[in-house]
């Protein structure tokens, strides 16, 4: 047995910021990965001539019916993620009133998808899921819970809103024929 004390112990050689977040390459890979997600859906091109990005989110809302559905659901990948980085639930409550209000406002034709573009809600999740994670605490059986209630909530109320447009467009389709 080695006794030179200038030597590290065995068991701590390489777990400097094992238990630090800011150095925890699997926290990084997930916060990095919500960033990347959130640019793809947020402002993955420039319009020419503007300093204007646009993500898949927008053009996904496009679709009618389920596109502005679908475009929340895929952003609500970074609320997950942000589950399994054991962000607080008043974080998660925030991250999910952006998706809501991003889902509802887009689900508006031409005006919707206008609003996506400029409030970028995935962007705004991804930072605050950056900040968010910087203090870890053990995630619990109630924040699951608490999340996916939260999240079947905000779906259900964007399908909602979604079928509540659709049907709006028929009355007046009606209406004009």
């Amino acid at each position: 047995m080695n006794n030179d004390p200038r030597r590290k112990p065995r068991e701590s050689i390489g777990a400097e910021g094992a238990n630090d977040p800011e150095h925890d390459p699997r926290v990084e890979t997930l916060r990095a990965t919500a960033e990347l997600l959130a640019r793809i859906l947020d402002t993955a091109i420039r319009i020419p001539g503007t300093r204007v990005y646009i993500g898949l989110d927008p053009l996904i809302g496009l679709i009618p019916g389920f596109g502005d559905a679908l475009a929340s659901l895929i952003g609500a990948a970074i609320l997950v993620m942000a589950v399994r980085l054991r962000i607080p639930r008043i974080v998660l409550v925030r991250m999910c009133l952006n998706l809501l209000l991003n889902g509802v406002l887009g689900a508006i034709p031409g005006a919707g998808d206008a609003f996506s573009v400029w409030f970028q809600s995935n962007v705004r999740n991804a930072v605050l899921l950056r900040r968010a994670s910087a203090a870890q605490r053990p995630s619990t059986i109630t924040d699951w819970a608490f999340v996916l209630g939260l999240l079947a909530a905000t779906l259900t109320l964007l399908l909602t809103m979604i079928l509540a447009v659709l049907w709006l467009v028929a009355q007046l389709w009606h209406l004009v024929r």
